[in-house]
């Protein structure tokens, strides 16, 4: 295959004291047959050996910076900023392409029709596997994001049109970011490609499913609601006050 002929597509991996799955992380995505990927990590100035093991792959990282930010919004917006890629995906330190042949197969089956697709994620944990589908934008996007961060590809001239991530958010910048996306696209936002395309663990903050976690993440996604959505005062205090209620029975349940 032609490399000239290949959309770039910058990949884009956040680490904080990763040690414990970087080198999975950066082996899925060098070890990828798609033939035009520009490989970013943005670390945010690791204590532990995340930084030997970034050091022992640099003849296959494009470009990786090592420093402090303000969080992970922060950091994923200084990778946005030194991509040159048409498409954006982020694969964080915890998580890792499904295949060697993920990329190549996600670019064959991406058109050009959207500006964002959505790819299946293989969800695991110690205890199960589960495949995520992404949903399609529709009036349900105003309450949920229905798509895995690690099963979305985006072009990159979107962040220049929208703007980046808010750096307020440190759980659910991606769904503020998404809903901005669904108010000027609707819903034709969304291209929805049923193949695997990546791997979630259950490590990140996002992931986590005690009710302390889960706080954080629904006052953010209050935040995302109140930032984007037109007459939220109407309509969201009343779906708070019944999810809230609902998934704090579910939490105590443990189901």
């Amino acid at each position: 295959m032609n490399k000239k002929t290949c959309p770039l597509i910058s990949i884009i991996t956040i680490s904080l004291n990763s040690d414990n799955y970087l080198e999975q992380t950066i082996q899925s995505i060098i070890s990828q047959t798609y033939p035009n990927i520009e490989y970013i990590i943005i670390d945010g100035g690791s204590a532990d050996s995340t930084i030997d093991i970034i050091n022992g792959n640099t003849a296959h990282i494009t470009k990786w910076i090592s420093e402090p930010d303000k969080g992970i919004s922060d950091a994923m917006n200084k990778g946005i900023a030194m991509a040159s890629g048409d498409y954006i995906l982020f694969i964080h330190s915890d998580d890792y392409l499904y295949s060697d042949h993920s990329i190549q197969e996600a670019l064959d089956s991406i058109d050009g029709s959207a500006p964002v697709y959505c790819f299946d994620v293989l969800f695991q944990s110690e205890a199960h596997e589960q495949i995520h589908s992404p949903s399609p934008a529709d009036f349900f996007t105003n309450l949920k994001l229905g798509a895995c961060h690690q099963g979305i590809i985006c072009k990159r001239d979107l962040f220049q049109e929208l703007g980046y991530f808010d750096i307020n958010f440190n759980i659910c910048m991606d769904y503020d970011f998404f809903l901005r996306v669904y108010r000027k696209y609707g819903r034709g936002m969304i291209k929805i490609i049923h193949q695997t395309l990546s791997v979630m663990r259950d490590t990140g903050i996002s992931s986590r499913t005690d009710w302390k976690s889960l706080k954080k993440r629904f006052k953010e996604e209050r935040k995302a609601h109140k930032n984007n959505c037109r007459y939220w005062f109407l309509f969201y205090p009343l779906y708070w006050s019944i999810y809230l209620s609902y998934r704090f029975i579910k939490s105590k349940l443990g189901i």
